[in-house]
């Protein structure tokens, strides 16, 4: 038993140091048959607790979406239309500025397959996918299946291909990545669509959403009450609410009467906002808004809708529904009873609409772009704040005089609103841009017009630009002058972002600091980092805050011993969420940069980098046994074989003889703590 012991105690740093490999998504795999020839492969996954793996379809500007191969060498089948996916959720990310499609704790894909008459009854397919939670995985899985027994297995070593058999993507396929893609003769790379979207075996809906999800839902919900109060004091309904709570109040025999009529008028209106979001969803799918966000006629459609709302609001034109509709409604609304009093609420949703409509349109183009029930979620706030005044100026008529009367301030705000929605549209422009990857709204192009938009608003509201509804007057009010001043310092806010200043205010707005005329900002580089390509090693270029960057691991080790100084590995990936938030949030500390800049040598090895290695390079993995083919593949598999670990972020420091300076560290958001490590390698290394 003490032998036992011993030799458990001498394995235990050799199991622990594989510890660290993760693996947050169990496969299994089966296949149902549905005739001689047509059967139905059938993926199932189960996703680890907060950990969210990248549907097919998410934006290929965030995480990286989901491959799958369907590897068809001896032309044993064709495939019977598309992919079909599970329920996903959505959620927006601030720090790739885009709406991501994912699962969390259970995934199923299903593809119909039919037999041709060659076919040897075997089928194989490759995933290769991104699961993310505090650090991001590159996972790959490869499945086979006997079509005669109707069994299935995972193959754990890609051993069996041949790496001179190479496949790719057949042409014209829509494929945002590749990652680890067995080579085989014949492949096809199958993308699912919103619409090609089934429910798994078990019910999702009974699973929680993402947090990121409810966050969503309740900054909408949020935004939206606000722009219902914001509505109230547009032109058209301000003047209505004392003429409103008057009827109330005298038509109703008692007071405990005319309170009940004004909430049950409150509650038509909410009712008849709430059906308006409700319809919104049905019509488009509760699943398929979101997939709209990233469709370029969409962005392309609602930036014009939000150009023609915003020139309403700016004086152009009035945007009223017939006036028909409002007298057909107004005389039901003389039938009295909770049935008149709906047909009131309904009334003054048309006569408002001049108003409320582009602010109800902007919400719903808003909430649209996020998915779900958002739409719903939205015209429940807007129409809640609408009606509350309503109901609490019929409870407490005395509060009448309180109200402000009605002027030419008005006016002011249904114009302030219009250059909202009209630096609102750009966003939608962006969108359209980004996809296609045309270039033409780039990061200081999209600023250059913010600027001028609320440059042109904090004129206004000092009076210097006069509109077609304004009412001429010699003096702006207290209220206008300081509204005029918060605008003014927001827009010189915005200038600096031209010479790349990150402008966390606005965060997901515009075009990230890639995306644009020039990365590093006007001049070429950052001003807290290298500001000259001349002061750049050989082999390096300019990487965050103009830090000295490698991307060959070999050439910045031989500088690192030439320099005399530690080399600090930084296993990333393009598509690493909290990668970028170290490089932003942490690299950007003063203290941190002067390290990076000074007195270590970076080198940043993006495992999600897809160009392909010469053939002569390219390898079976002796620990994964996977196909080594991308350099991503290489730097993945090095981090794997050497550091026990598979996740992104992790930074390691070691000496000239790559040995390591302290133990290494993932996610580390705390800007003391790993300044901290940092410090401790560099003089771990001096000694």
């Amino acid at each position: 038993m003490k032998k036992l012991s011993f030799i458990v105690l001498l394995l235990l740093p050799f199991f622990s140091s594989f510890a660290q490999i993760l693996q947050p998504v169990k496969w299994t795999s089966k296949v149902e048959k549905k005739s001689d020839t047509e059967f139905v492969l059938v993926f199932s996954a189960t996703i680890d607790e907060d950990w969210h793996m990248y549907s097919q379809f998410s934006d290929e500007n965030g995480a990286i979406p989901m491959l799958i191969t369907f590897n068809n060498q001896k032309k044993n089948f064709e495939l019977v239309g598309k992919a079909k996916e599970s329920k996903t959720e959505q959620a927006f990310n601030d720090v790739f500025g885009v709406t991501e499609t994912f699962w969390s704790h259970k995934a199923e894909i299903r593809q119909t397959i039919k037999l041709l008459p060659t076919s040897n009854k075997v089928a194989q397919v490759t995933f290769d996918y991104q699961v993310c939670k505090q650090s991001c995985i590159q996972g790959t899985n490869l499945f086979e299946f006997d079509l005669t027994t109707l069994k299935s297995k995972e193959v754990k070593v890609f051993t069996k291909v041949p790496l001179a058999a190479a496949a790719v993507p057949a042409a014209g396929t829509d494929v945002a990545v590749i990652t680890d893609t067995i080579k085989q003769d014949t492949a096809v790379a199958v993308q699912a669509t919103p619409s090609d979207k089934v429910e798994a075996g078990k019910p999702a809906t009974a699973q929680k959403p993402a947090k990121e999800k409810d966050k969503g839902l309740f900054t909408i919900f949020i935004l939206a009450f606000l722009s219902g109060f914001t509505a109230l004091l547009t032109p058209c309904v301000f003047p209505l609410i004392p003429m409103t709570v008057s009827f109330f109040t005298k038509q109703s025999k008692t007071k405990a009467a005319g309170v009940r009529n004004a909430v049950t008028y409150g509650i038509s209106i909410i009712l008849i906002y709430v059906l308006l979001g409700s319809l919104v969803t049905a019509i488009f799918g509760a699943d398929s808004l979101n997939a709209l966000s990233t469709n370029v006629v969409f962005n392309l459609v609602f930036f014009v809708l939000l150009v023609v709302f915003a020139s309403s609001f700016l004086g152009a034109f009035e945007i009223m529904l017939p006036n028909s509709w409002a007298n057909k409604v107004d005389r039901q609304a003389d039938r009295g009873g909770i049935v008149g009093i709906l047909f009131m609420a309904l009334a003054l949703a048309i006569v408002s609409f001049s108003c409320t409509g582009p602010i109800v349109g902007t919400l719903l183009v808003e909430a649209a772009s996020k998915g779900g029930i958002a739409p719903v979620v939205g015209m429940f706030g807007f129409s809640l704040a609408l009606a509350l005044p309503f109901m609490l100026f019929a409870m407490f008529p005395g509060w009448m005089n309180s109200l402000p009367k009605s002027g030419g301030w008005l006016n002011t705000v249904k114009v302030f609103l219009g250059f909202l929605e009209l630096a609102l549209a750009f966003k939608f422009l962006s969108n359209a841009d980004l996809v296609l990857q045309l270039h033409y709204i780039e990061r200081e192009t999209f600023l250059a017009i913010w600027i001028a938009v609320f440059g042109a608003l904090a004129l206004y509201l000092f009076g210097k630009i006069t509109l077609p509804h304004d009412t001429p007057g010699g003096f702006i009010s207290v209220g206008r002058l300081l509204l005029g001043l918060l605008v003014l310092s927001f827009t010189i806010y915005l200038i600096p972002g031209l010479w790349g200043a990150p402008l966390k205010l606005i965060s997901g707005f515009p075009p990230s600091q890639t995306y644009s005329e020039s990365p590093e900002g006007f001049g070429g580089g950052s001003t807290t980092g290298l500001t000259s390509a001349v002061n750049l090693p050989e082999g390096a270029h300019s990487g965050p805050h103009g830090i000295a960057a490698f991307e060959d691991y070999g050439k910045a080790l031989a500088y690192a011993k030439k320099v005399n100084k530690p080399l600090l590995i930084d296993f990333t990936g393009y598509a690493c969420v909290n990668c970028r938030k170290m490089e932003d949030n942490v690299w950007s500390d003063k203290r941190i940069l002067s390290i990076l800049n000074n007195d270590v040598v970076l080198v940043s090895l993006y495992v999600d980098f897809k160009e392909e290695l010469p053939e002569s390079e390219q390898y079976i993995s002796k620990t994964t046994g996977k196909n080594i083919k991308t350099i991503g593949n290489k730097w993945s598999d090095l981090q794997i074989t050497r550091y026990k670990t598979n996740s992104q972020p992790y930074y390691v420091l070691v000496n000239n003889a790559e040995e390591n300076l302290n133990p290494p560290v993932g996610y580390t958001p705390d800007i003391e703590e790993y300044l901290a490590w940092l410090k401790e390698g560099v003089s771990n290394y001096k000694k």
